[in-house]
């Protein structure tokens, strides 16, 4: 496995630097397992060996493997460890990988939500039921209310997926949720940086705003304009990889404590 991440030491961790550890060691493992440094059947190192290695508790690393489990990435053997499972091609989540193997930038995915998003939001507009705006508005108002980036990152991505949802076009959000892992890498960097994430945050109760009225074409804007800030405001790592914009953040966010409660 490749050398471990910078954790604080020394201090107590907070629970949402408990959230970034876990974030940085399934992101670790994931990685290493997917380029094939962990081969297939290969046995995980207990949970020990890994809290160690990765400067973590067993509680980060429990939760990172149960993450892994989840993806079908390994095989938990009750009493025997974790071991690398093999990859079906029926795993939804093989369309992440097939993306990561061309190496995405931040404008890469940008330019790829665009038009995707902005035709979901005009459909979800026409369509969406009180059930629909309401699971908007839950997910809207987390976001605002959210205290460390972790959580505000999910309810950003519960936010496109609940208007992915209204749509009613399953095609459409299966194809957002393919690139759900990656919008999340974005998500973190976008809700803890203030050059990125302030200029965003009104966008969200504008989107809904227009949802709400039904008015298709403000929608689409809204939801344009919202997507293009990231070209205007990421700047050097706007060509980036995610996978090395994401860790990087993540370091950082972890070295300066800047998540904690």
């Amino acid at each position: 496995m490749t050398a471990p991440p910078t954790s604080p030491s020394g201090r107590a961790v907070s629970s949402s630097q408990r959230g970034l550890l876990t974030e940085r060691v399934a992101r670790q493992l994931e990685h290493d397992i997917r380029s094939g440094e962990i081969a297939v059947g290969s046995k995980l190192p207990s949970e020990r060996e890994l809290a160690e290695h990765f400067g973590a508790s067993r509680n980060v690393v429990r939760e990172a493997l149960r993450r892994l489990e989840a993806q079908h990435l390994i095989e938990v053997a009750p009493g025997r460890g974790s071991f690398v499972a093999e990859q079906s091609p029926g795993h939804a989540r093989n369309y992440d990988a097939l993306y990561r193997a061309g190496r995405p930038t931040v404008r890469h995915l940008i330019e790829a939500r665009i038009p995707l998003e902005v035709e979901i939001v005009g459909l979800a507009t026409e369509r969406a039921t009180a059930a629909d705006l309401d699971a908007m508005r839950v997910a809207n108002d987390a976001l605002l209310t959210a205290t460390d980036v972790i959580h505000k990152a999910r309810a950003d991505l519960d936010f496109h997926d609940a208007i992915a949802a209204a749509s009613g076009n399953p095609v459409l959000r299966i194809m957002l949720s393919s690139i759900g892992g990656m919008m999340f890498e974005m998500m973190l960097r976008s809700n803890s940086d203030p050059s990125i994430g302030e200029p965003g945050v009104p966008h969200h109760p504008e989107i809904l705003e227009s949802i709400v009225a039904r008015d298709v074409e403000s929608a689409r804007t809204r939801m344009r304009e919202h997507l293009r800030l990231g070209l205007r405001t990421y700047g050097a790592d706007l060509d980036l990889s995610l996978d090395v914009m994401a860790r990087q953040h993540i370091d950082t966010l972890l070295r300066g404590g800047a998540a904690q409660d």
